[in-house]
C-alpha cells in the first residue's frame, strides 16, 4: 500500500499501512498518531480544561525566560514561554511527498522585534513503517552569529487502553540511570539550583499523578538516548529516541492522563541568570549562512498496530 496524504482545513495527514498522523498548520504541531487497523490513538487529546496542547515545537527558547525577557547587544527583547513557533499561524507547508510533510517559518518584521535574527525554521515529519521521525532544520540567513535552542514537547495518551489506570504505566530508559531532576521554581517557571533524586541506579520511572506536583522532571546528564512508555499489562507502547538532544524533560499536569517526553537542545532560564542571550545555558550558536539539523523519533511498537 502506497503512503498517502490528505489536506484538511488547517490540518495535514500522512498514512501508511500501519499508522496515520495528523499535523496542525498552526505551529506545525503534531496532534495525532493513530494505528490504522486497530484505530488506537497514542497522542493526548489536548483537553483545554487540563492542558490544551498536543506537541508544541519549541524555538528559539525552551521554557520560561526570567521576567519574560532577555538581553542581546544592549537591547531587551520579550519572548513568550517556549518561543515563537508554538501557536504561530504563519507556518506554511513547504513540501509534501508520499511519506513526509515539511513546514517552514521564515523571519519577518514581527519576529525581528522579539528575536533579532534572520532565520528559516523547517520541521519535517517523516513516516516510515512504524516510526515517525521529526527533523528540525535551522538556516541562519543573517550576517551575525545566531543564538537559539529548540526542542519537542509531545504528549502521549496514558493510559492507552480503557481497562487501565495511569499508575499502570511507567517509563523504561535505555540505560541504568542515577540522574537527579533539577527543580523548577513554581512561582516563575525558572530552574533553581536545587536538585532531587529520581533514580537509584534504576532504568524505570513509575508514572503517578503526584510525580509532577513540583512541575517537570528535568534531566541534564542522562546516559540514555531513548525511553519507552510501557504498560504493566500491554508491555511496550512506544519509544522516543533522541540522540541529538542532551536534555530531557518529563512532564504532565498532575490531573492529566498523559505524559510528555521532551527532547531538548536548551533549557529554561536559571533563577540566577544575567538574562544575556549569549550566556544562557544550553544555547546553540550558528554562524552566518550556515545550517543546523537535529532529529528525534517516535516508534509505535508493532503489537499495538
Amino acid at each position: 500500500m502506497q503512503s498517502k496524504q490528505f489536506e484538511y482545513i488547517f490540518m495535514y495527514t500522512l498514512e501508511n499501512e500501519k499508522l496515520k498522523i495528523a499535523v496542525k498548520k498552526t505551529g506545525a504541531e503534531l496532534c495525532k498518531i493513530t494505528s490504522v487497523k486497530k484505530d488506537i490513538d497514542f497522542m493526548w487529546d489536548a483537553n483545554p480544561k487540563i492542558w490544551g496542547s498536543y506537541a508544541p515545537n519549541l524555538f528559539p527558547i525552551i521554557g520560561a525566560l526570567k521576567d519574560g525577557a532577555y538581553f542581546f547587544e544592549n537591547n531587551i527583547y520579550k519572548l513568550p514561554k517556549h518561543g515563537l513557533v508554538r501557536n504561530n499561524d504563519k507556518l506554511v507547508l513547504q513540501e509534501q511527498d508520499q511519506d513526509a510533510l515539511t513546514f517552514k517559518l521564515n523571519y519577518d518584521k514581527d519576529s525581528l522585534k522579539i528575536y533579532p535574527f534572520k532565520f528559516e525554521f523547517f520541521i519535517t515529519y517523516q513516516l516510515i513503517d512504524n516510526i515517525l521521525t521529526i527533523t528540525h532544520t535551522i538556516n541562519n540567513l543573517d550576517d551575525k552569529t545566531m543564538y537559539f535552542s529548540l526542542g519537542g514537547h509531545p504528549a502521549f495518551k496514558c493510559p492507552v487502553y480503557n481497562n487501565e489506570a495511569y499508575n499502570d504505566y511507567y517509563l523504561e530508559f535505555e540505560h541504568t540511570e542515577n540522574s537527579k531532576t533539577h527543580l523548577i521554581n513554581m512561582e516563575n517557571g525558572l530552574i533553581s539550583d536545587k536538585t532531587k533524586p529520581v533514580f537509584n541506579k534504576s532504568n524505570t520511572l513509575a508514572l503517578k499523578h503526584d510525580l509532577f506536583n513540583e512541575d517537570a522532571l528535568i534531566f541534564k546528564d542522562l546516559k540514555s538516548k531513548s525511553v519507552t512508555l510501557k504498560s504493566k499489562s500491554h508491555s511496550s507502547i512506544l519509544t522516543v529516541s533522541y540522540e541529538d538532544f542532551p536534555y530531557l524533560g518529563v512532564w504532565a499536569k498532575p490531573n492529566g492522563d498523559y505524559v510528555c517526553i521532551e527532547p531538548w537542545l536548551g533549557i529554561a532560564d536559571n533563577e540566577n541568570t544575567n538574562q544575556h542571550l549569549k550566556d544562557k545555558e544550553g544555547m546553540l550558536t550558528l554562524m552566518p549562512q550556515k545550517t543546523f539539523t537535529a532529529s528525534y523519533s517516535i516508534e509505535i511498537h508493532n503489537s499495538h498496530l
